[in-house]
């Protein structure tokens, strides 16, 4: 009574996880990968330059079933991730019996990112699937080397291979865990396995293929060139951060149950104790050590997920020798952070959470803007001539709108975000990476721009290529999203390629982002290389309080930038009248007026303004 009692409720907490989930898909814009995802389902192929093909199959499934929206684009993705607390459960009870399955799916449900996962078209789903698949059949086959359980090995080295370059890194995590173990030691000898091993290895193929035919450039991105392979220090912050992804008591029950795989190596029974720990070992403190040397982001956040969901499977051997109370406190917890996670979605999922998180750190930048993005994109398109081509600068942003206006013709530039994100090859394998003006002739173009996609440095190296490419840039049709946290500048080209005009770059010097705000002192500098700034608005919430013009000399910034021969009054100060300093957390922003009548309205800032008695 109590089991069936327990999956009741597990089905229950299931079910309702897995709604929660298909709103989250609903409601979320497309992640920057996920539109690229999107945009090579539009190209099927066994292998692209960052991924095997998997990941886009999944996403075309989705979108021939429910065309190219989100939650058709995610939900063969939530299926596969939803189905991954019940294999865990399978895992578990095969080892420790029923109860000790429901507790292991529970923790699986559970934990924040795996509990969560699905939500986006990601290749960590698939990848998460097959890993599971292969770890039930090796506990089957550890067991029992029969037909059926060879079988589901070599689906789950097949999916696995299809998925991510990463799963060699699990399938290295096996072969630690075999050899560790007596009885796959003595597996090793069944023509079963031998076999699920061949038909899995040949699922390699497509991605070697690929690779032979563009000089390694995948194996190089994946494996050199997104790391830095040197030590550094923020592999310390590791233990720091999966605390907080997976919840302290629930890190400390998995360490607990590495450490329960080593204390039980040598015990026999049905637990292959030496296996779980091979693999555990490399799965989790492996990702450790790779963290000093690695890709920090990703290593200290969810690659190890694999292996804690392993350990998730053995979980409830220690969990028999915690108190009820310890236990309940897991749960909630664990509980609370999975809520947590969810919450923080789906405020970044509303444009009014969106813009409430722009003042701080939480702001989820890949997920915001696009949308507007892509509405400007359009109503710019219908003043133009039908035969105009879209260009974007980057290929996230090409891949977003490509997305949002269902069409796959929208080149892209040369960025550093496509060689950073390893997906320049692939553009130019598309015929999608365009040199400019000589690509385009005297065609008309929209040329549309995420100006924060380069820090500020950065910004006046890259209008600089753009007018190198463009031949031409008229004034910026600017759209501030977010108070600006995500910024776009829309160029329409005619063909003409009579001067280039450089958007301006500014600078708030007082007050400070986030400062208690008394005096009213507005300073910094506004440049505009050629054109020039004739004069500078100042806005609270949108409303103009105040006008300053650049009048102050500022060699240091012109020496900064390297414009010697620009005019050195960039400076400008103002004090806003104290009758328009309301109270209050306010949005402090500058709209910059050229020379040549252009309007770039510039990010704004988040100030503190208090009380006149309290001044």
């Amino acid at each position: 009574m109590a089991l069936s009692s327990a999956r009741v409720k597990f089905t229950a907490a299931w079910l309702l996880l897995l709604l929660a989930k298909a709103w989250l898909a609903l409601s979320l814009l497309p992640f920057g990968d996920e539109a690229f995802y999107a945009l090579e389902s539009r190209r099927l192929a066994w292998a692209y330059s960052d991924l095997p093909g998997l990941t886009a199959w999944l996403v075309r499934l989705g979108t021939s079933l429910g065309g190219m929206e989100p939650l058709a684009m995610r939900a063969p993705f939530l299926l596969l991730g939803a189905a991954l607390p019940w294999l865990v459960r399978g895992i578990a009870r095969r080892w420790f019996g029923e109860a000790a399955g429901w507790q292991a799916a529970w923790i699986a449900l559970l934990m924040p990112l795996a509990g969560l996962m699905g939500v986006l078209a990601l290749p960590d789903v698939p990848m998460l699937f097959a890993t599971l698949l292969c770890l039930d059949a090796f506990a089957r086959m550890l067991q029992r080397p029969a037909w059926p359980a060879a079988a589901l090995l070599a689906l789950g080295l097949a999916l696995g291979a299809l998925s991510h370059y990463r799963f060699a890194l699990v399938i290295l995590a096996g072969g630690v865990g075999l050899l560790l173990d007596p009885r796959g030691r003595a597996l090793l000898g069944s023509p079963k396995l031998w076999l699920a091993f061949a038909l899995g290895a040949l699922a390699w193929w497509p991605l070697l293929a690929w690779n032979l035919a563009h000089a390694g450039a995948g194996l190089g991105f994946q494996f050199v060139d997104r790391h830095p392979w040197q030590l550094q220090a923020d592999g310390l912050w590791w233990p720091v951060v999966q605390a907080l992804v997976l919840t302290p008591l629930l890190f400390g029950l998995l360490l607990a149950a590495l450490r329960m795989a080593w204390q039980r190596r040598d015990t026999p029974g049905e637990v292959p104790w030496r296996f779980v720990l091979g693999v555990a070992t490399v799965a989790v403190p492996g990702y450790f050590a790779m963290a000093f040397f690695a890709d920090t982001d990703r290593v200290s956040f969810h690659w190890p997920l694999a292996g804690w969901l392993l350990l998730a499977c053995v979980a409830p051997a220690v969990l028999a020798s915690w108190r009820e109370g310890w236990r309940r406190a897991l749960f909630a917890s664990t509980a609370f952070g999975a809520v947590a996670l969810f919450a923080y979605l789906a405020m970044v999922s509303q444009a009014p959470g969106r813009a409430w998180l722009a003042a701080g750190p939480g702001y989820a930048d890949n997920f915001a803007g696009w949308d507007e993005a892509s509405r400007a994109t359009a109503q710019a398109l219908a003043a133009m001539p039908a035969d105009t081509r879209v260009v974007a600068d980057n290929f996230m942003l090409g891949a977003q709108l490509a997305f949002a206006l269902d069409r796959g013709d929208i080149a892209v530039l040369e960025h550093p975000l496509n060689t950073k994100h390893g997906r320049a090859v692939q553009l130019a394998d598309w015929g999608l990476l365009s040199a400019g003006r000589a690509d385009w002739g005297d065609a008309p173009v929209l040329l549309v721009v995420e100006d924060t996609a380069r820090p500020l440095k950065d910004r006046l190296a890259g209008y600089r290529a753009l007018c190198a490419r463009a031949g031409a840039l008229p004034a910026a049709q600017v759209l501030n999203v977010d108070q600006g946290r995500k910024r776009f500048l829309l160029f329409p080209l005619d063909g003409d390629e009579s001067g280039c005009t450089q958007p301006a770059l500014a600078w708030l010097e007082t007050p400070a982002p986030g400062a208690r705000w008394e005096d009213g002192v507005v300073s910094g500098w506004a440049l505009r290389p050629g054109a020039g700034v004739a004069r500078i608005e100042v806005t609270l919430d949108g409303e103009v309080v105040a006008e300053a013009a650049p009048a102050l000399a500022r060699p240091d910034v012109l020496q900064y930038w390297g414009l010697a021969d620009e005019d050195p009054r960039v400076g400008f100060e103002v004090r806003v009248p104290a009758g328009r300093l309301a109270p209050g957390d306010r949005w402090l922003g500058l709209v910059l007026h050229g020379r040549d009548g252009s309007v770039e309205p510039w990010p704004a800032q988040r100030v503190r303004i208090p009380d006149q008695g309290s001044r």
